[in-house]
Order: structure tokens, then sequence, then C-alpha cells
């Protein structure tokens, strides 16, 4: 089920305009995003039904007309139509009632308050914004009791403990990204983390940016430590640094410094995995 955080709604008419952030898990959901969906929402014969959805994500733009009926998917074009909070406010602003025809309620449609609904625009937008921001979903795990210098980023292993009885080794990808290092303002960033748990393993990209959390698939994956192992080894764990949000580290990867650190950083992580679990939970390093 999708992840929901908060959820606020604006009345206008035979409508509401719902909005709501989601976190997408890849693996789980369709892929891992993050962001807000605006939902139209109303009565049709007699049941609460959504009528239109806009997807205003960090990667999903998209809105859906009639998500429980037609439900017919349409792209929204990042490059032409920009902020995808500013383009649906447009559509509703101009194009609401033509929209809900287009799903199938004319009946809907022609008893909307549109200057109820106008009036309230800034207000929905400005919830909009406010909620794509602090409804996002980040953690700021523990650095790791190993850890290994890496060039510019390092790799820190831990056994961790979920509250929930799940755990196992985690490995994270931290830089200094604000500060040199040394200096007393120095501010150490997670760029990735590696849950290689025993029941729902999963990684982090942008822990504390993004926070795009992919679950492996164990049928495909059933060894996710040698799985990230690999992606160490071949390189391919720049690229992930890059998506995770951080170009000006991953310009500076140096893959021969990799290469020196990974027989014992390999051998390090084997050892953490056979361990049993912790006998008591490993908090992260602040709460949410």
């Amino acid at each position: 089920m999708t992840t929901l955080d908060k959820q606020t709604g604006f009345d206008a008419g035979s409508v509401s305009v719902v909005i709501q952030h989601e976190l997408w898990d890849g693996n789980v959901h369709d892929h891992s995003d993050q962001g807000v969906a605006i939902l139209i929402v109303g009565q049709v014969e007699g049941r609460e039904t959504t009528l239109l959805r806009f997807n205003c994500f960090d990667i999903e733009r998209s809105y859906i007309y009639g998500p429980e009926g037609k439900n017919k998917l349409c792209r929204m074009d990042p490059t032409v139509d920009g902020n995808p909070i500013s383009w649906t406010l447009e559509q509703l602003k101009t194009k609401l009632p033509d929209m809900l025809k287009a799903a199938g309620y004319e009946e809907v449609a022609g008893q909307v308050d549109q200057p109820a609904l106008d009036a309230q625009l800034q207000a929905i937008a400005s919830t909009a914004r406010d909620l794509f921001a602090s409804g996002r979903n980040t953690v700021k795990h523990n650095r790791g009791t190993d850890i290994f210098e890496a060039g510019n980023f390092r790799f820190g292993l831990e056994m961790r403990k979920q509250a929930g009885g799940d755990g196992g080794l985690a490995i994270h990808v931290l830089a200094d990204l604000a500060g040199s290092p040394g200096r007393t303002y120095v501010e150490e960033t997670e760029l990735l983390a590696f849950d290689c748990f025993r029941e729902f393993p999963h990684y982090h990209y942008g822990p504390r940016n993004k926070n795009h959390r992919i679950f492996w698939d164990k049928t495909v994956v059933p060894d996710t430590l040698e799985w990230t192992l690999e992606v160490v080894r071949t390189g391919k764990l720049r690229d992930m640094i890059e998506r995770a949000g951080y170009p000006g580290v991953a310009a500076d990867y140096d893959q021969r410094v990799v290469d020196e650190v990974f027989p014992e950083l390999a051998k390090r992580a084997r050892e953490i995995q056979a361990q049993p679990l912790p006998e008591k939970p490993t908090p992260n390093l602040v709460p949410r």
C-alpha cells in the first residue's frame, strides 16, 4: 500500500480538492518516488469517488482521468509544462469542468463552484508545496561502526536491527559535503544506504535528500550483500551517487582508490553479515 503522510481537503461545490503526500517504494509500488497527489473527489451514485488524480512527484508527473472508472493516464512533459504543482493548479483554474467531463462525470462537472475554487487556489498551491517538502520521508542513519575511507567518500558498516525485528548488515556511503575535512563545521552526509536485511532488504538513493527506496526482489537477488559488493567492484557506485543527487562527489570518484580498499571492505562486510542480529533495536542517529 502507498505510504500516506498527511492529507488536506478544500471544498468547491460538487467536488473537493484533496492533497496528500505519498511515498512509493521500488518493487512494492510502481517505482521509487515521493511527492504529492492532488485528487479531485466527488459523490458518484452516493459513493465518494476519486474523479481526477494529478501525480506531482519527483519522477512521476502525470494525471489520470477517472482513476476508479476510465483510468486513463496522461503524462505531463516536464520540459514544457514545468513544475507539476503549478501546472495542475492552472488546469484547476481553467479546465476542471472539461476534464471532469472527459473523465465521464458530466453531472458533477456542471455543479463545480468555480468561484469558490478560485478563491482557494492560492491556499491549495501553498498547501501542496509545503506538503511536497515537509511530508518527504528522509532518514539519518548511524554512520557505522567500521569505517573504510575511499578517496572523497567513505563506507560505514554496521549490524542493524529494526524495532519490528528485521535487520542485517547496513552499508552506508558517506561524504563530507559542507566544509573541508578537519574543519569544525564539516558536515558528513549519507549519499546511499544498502540495508542487506534478512526479511525486507532494500537500498536508499539519498536517504537525507530525495530518499528513493528500492526493495530487492529476493527471487532475482537472493544474496543482497554480494549484489552490493558487485556494484562497488564494477564501478556502478559512481552512477548511483550521481543519481542520488550528488554529482560533485560522483565527479571526483576514483575507482582505483575504491579497488584498493575493496578486499578489506568485502571481508569485513561478510564477517558482520554472518553475525546474529543485536539483542535490542539499533535506532537511527536522530529521530524523525
